[in-house]
């Protein structure tokens, strides 16, 4: 077997030009469209289709047509119009069960446009951590591909502790899964501080991730607009194992059956 490197980008704005390219891209963004898009699709929607700009949204609900639901935010408050914000606690199972959404947001959806050469493009969040690992690792042996890249979201081009705590985690369980994976010096760095948070406490891992991500940039800003409940909702490491794949020639965001280990 080939070894896997993990490669982890603090923030996509900062991410080289085709570093993704032929590779498995993981998009992470925490607080909040990754754990938001993860949750939809757990929770029954039909898909979800990402787009990058307030009227791109627009335009592919009007095209898509009844009963589609629009959602997303700017600056971390609901568009005008739009059906649905960014929380995740928004995205029920009786708001969206099989329903299509159009999703638009500040960082997220940026994000996942920069990895449009990647081969595979993934959703990861603390949700779902452990179950985009192992797809991601999985893919990875199956179809030969040797990077996977860990791509977070930040805030307004400024890295995020929350990010970069999702991607430790990821890297937690997906490095231990084959005895010649690779980190590079940025996955290291996310695995020791991921450990760091959840190591020698006296409280439970929801708890020291809730308190961490309260403490970062996207918490901050969040508590700010009264939307603090979307912190601890977004620290339920593993609660949700759903491989949210995006399928760019559809232009969708579907849930992926996991491949076995």
């Amino acid at each position: 077997m080939a070894t896997i490197h993990w490669h982890c980008h603090d923030c996509f704005h900062r991410m080289p030009q085709g570093s993704t390219a032929g590779g498995i891209a993981v998009v992470i963004d925490v607080l909040r469209a990754s754990t938001t898009i993860v949750t939809a699709l757990a929770n029954g929607a039909v898909g979800i289709r990402p787009t990058f700009t307030v009227a791109q949204a627009r335009a592919a609900a009007a095209a898509i047509g009844s009963g589609t639901l629009l959602g997303g935010e700017r600056g971390g408050v609901q568009i005008d119009s739009f059906d649905l914000g960014n929380s995740p606690r928004e995205y029920s199972r009786q708001r969206v069960a099989n329903r299509s959404i159009v999703i638009t947001t500040t960082n997220g959806t940026a994000a996942l446009n920069a990895c449009r050469d990647a081969r595979t493009v993934l959703i990861g969040a603390l949700v779902n951590c452990s179950a985009v690992a192992k797809f991601a690792h999985a893919l990875a042996v199956s179809s030969g591909i040797e990077g996977i890249h860990l791509v977070c979201a930040g805030t307004d081009g400024i890295a995020t502790e929350e990010d970069l705590l999702a991607a430790g985690a990821i890297l937690a369980v997906g490095a231990g899964l084959s005895a010649d994976s690779r980190l590079d010096r940025s996955g290291q760095d996310a695995l020791n501080r991921y450990r760091t948070t959840i190591e020698n406490q006296t409280c439970s891992n929801e708890q020291s991730l809730t308190a961490a991500l309260a403490a970062s940039i996207g918490g901050i800003n969040l508590s700010s607009l009264g939307m603090q409940d979307d912190i601890a909702f977004a620290a339920l490491i593993d609660s949700l194992p759903v491989v949210p794949i995006w399928d760019q020639a559809a232009g969708w965001l579907l849930a992926a059956g996991l491949p076995l280990v």
